[in-house]
């Protein structure tokens, strides 16, 4: 996996492992292009990210690194943000960095994707559920905030499929992110979930490749050994669909790579 775009560090605090250790994994995996893309910090749910005052000091140690290790691999700096309405900040939203993922974790305050709340999903119609989670990823593209959208299926984390087509349920979603012209990331974290598979389904795949959506590939490492983990997967699965390029960020502008 030359190209890896979404990866953490431990000021999000739930997170092991040093900037450094991932960096030479990533050597080590032959990527060329590694992103380091922290939970963005917002005024809810702080457990589970950096603080507005560690922004600095996160983006030194990127930088630092982006410098150190120059002649081996390329560092990028990011966040990922939660598209939470009344919770982005500005502070986020226009910081120089060289990309920003887009993700949704709440439907409303619900954490969908943390095991504390699992409970919730015994409380509505999962067909409803799911479709509140691809509107919030419709609303999140037409935002234009954000460059690559994190896991884009996340909703599926824990194998509670709907029994609705997941296509219709996706497909303004889908739209929405062309017209915005994001792209889309293929996340390998879902090899290490109960459903078992990249984010996104092969499915969601093949419709982005029909609508012309570009694609990129992330470890969404928590962890020194998730750094690269089921990479070969997703390339696998990208080449099948049809796809050859993938994209990568500087400061906001996008270019297309062979992989």
């Amino acid at each position: 996996m030359i190209v890896d775009l979404h990866n953490h560090t431990t000021l999000c605090n739930h997170a092991d492992g040093t900037i450094d250790e991932y960096i030479i994994q990533a050597i080590k995996n032959k990527t060329k292009t590694f992103g380091f893309s922290e939970h963005a910090p917002m005024d809810f749910d702080p457990k589970y990210r950096i603080s507005f005052e560690q922004m600095e000091e996160y983006e030194s140690s990127i930088l630092k690194a982006k410098e150190k290790y120059k002649d081996k691999i390329e560092i990028l700096l990011a966040y990922e943000v939660d598209y939470l309405d009344g919770y982005m900040d500005e502070r986020v939203l226009n910081a120089d960095v060289d990309y920003l993922i887009g993700s949704v974790h709440f439907i409303g305050k619900w954490g969908f994707d943390n095991p504390e709340f699992i409970g919730q999903y015994e409380d509505e119609d999962i067909d409803q559920i799911w479709q509140k989670y691809f509107d919030a990823i419709e609303q999140m593209a037409k935002s234009k905030l954000f460059d690559i959208v994190g896991h884009v299926d996340l909703i599926k984390i824990f194998k509670f499929m709907p029994k609705k087509d997941v296509l219709q349920i996706a497909k303004n979603a889908l739209k929405a992110i062309k017209e915005a012209d994001m792209v889309l990331e293929l996340n390998s974290a879902g090899f290490r979930k109960p459903i078992g598979e990249a984010y996104p389904s092969k499915s969601i795949l093949e419709e982005a490749f029909k609508l012309g959506i570009p694609i990129t590939f992330s470890s969404d490492a928590h962890a020194i050994t998730q750094v690269g983990q089921n990479s070969s997967k997703l390339i696998e699965l990208a080449r099948n669909v049809g796809y050859t390029q993938c994209a990568i960020f500087r400061k906001r502008k996008r270019e297309m790579v062979r992989f």
